[in-house]
């Protein structure tokens, strides 16, 4: 697959490139290339970000980083089980536990939420950091949903990270999470208060809580596109009507 001339590998993440010192220099920076255009691709263009993986994966698939990379490219395009098959490679290869949560997750992908619900209480979710446990219960409560488990969702989701004052990263997504189990419980007031608190915290604008308190709210946009056009086609509609009654009266005077 083609690499944008301004893509030199040197992008990546140093801890990855130490890992692709173990390759020849040529395939260490061909390898680093195609993970570059993975990371750029994979929010705006999955299918894309897939492809350029898999040319990463033939290349070097005994390097962990590259597995990983494949993982994520894979899952971003619901391709669950590979994904999962992925992430266990570059888990045996480094040991560490940071993909428990997306494991679990695609568990749920793949229509076992029981199995995600086991990993959410297996030892490894203590040896996350703070971040890692905070997905882990996004994880289980979307798998208690998944169950048809609403109150048992929304019960996993109250922890002191929601309750907190303090904005990270991931508040945004827990208090948005949390709003709509409540909303799916018919719990509306609460819900209406939970995604006001999302959006104070979502300061990059990676969750719709704002579209979704404005339809609490009652609240319609209008493309101002289609308000141009609206507006033009009933200057239209006038003039039609001016133009009939303009020719009526002409014909009277006849």
């Amino acid at each position: 697959m083609p690499i944008p001339e301004d893509v030199t590998g040197e992008e990546i993440d140093k801890d990855v490139r130490q890992e692709l010192q173990s390759l020849p220099k040529g395939l260490a920076e061909d390898v680093a290339k195609n993970l570059v255009m993975v990371a750029r691709l994979i929010d705006e263009d999955p299918e894309g970000a897939y492809g350029y993986s898999k040319v990463a994966l033939r290349l070097a698939s005994r390097v962990a980083a590259v597995r990983e990379a494949a993982g994520f490219a894979a899952y971003a395009n619901q391709k669950y089980s590979e994904a999962l098959a992925e992430f266990r490679a570059a888990r045996r290869m480094t040991g560490n536990v940071e993909l428990w949560p997306v494991m679990a997750d695609c568990e749920r992908g793949l229509g076992r939420p029981e199995k995600a619900l086991d990993m959410a209480g297996a030892p490894e979710v203590h040896k996350l950091d703070k971040a890692g446990q905070v997905e882990m219960r996004l994880v289980a409560a979307g798998a208690r949903r998944d169950m048809g488990q609403l109150d048992a969702a929304i019960v996993t989701l109250q922890s002191p990270e929601l309750a907190s004052n303090s904005v990270q990263p991931w508040t945004a997504r827990l208090r948005y999470a949390y709003a709509d189990a409540l909303l799916a419980a018919g719990r509306e007031d609460e819900a209406r208060e939970w995604f006001a608190k999302a959006v104070e915290s979502d300061k990059d604008g990676s969750t719709d809580a704002s579209d979704r308190l404005a339809e609490l709210d009652g609240v319609e946009f209008v493309d101002a596109f289609d308000e141009d056009e609206t507006e033009a086609d009933t200057e239209g509609a006038e003039k039609v009507v001016a133009d009939d009654v303009d020719d009526e009266e002409g014909d009277l005077k006849d």
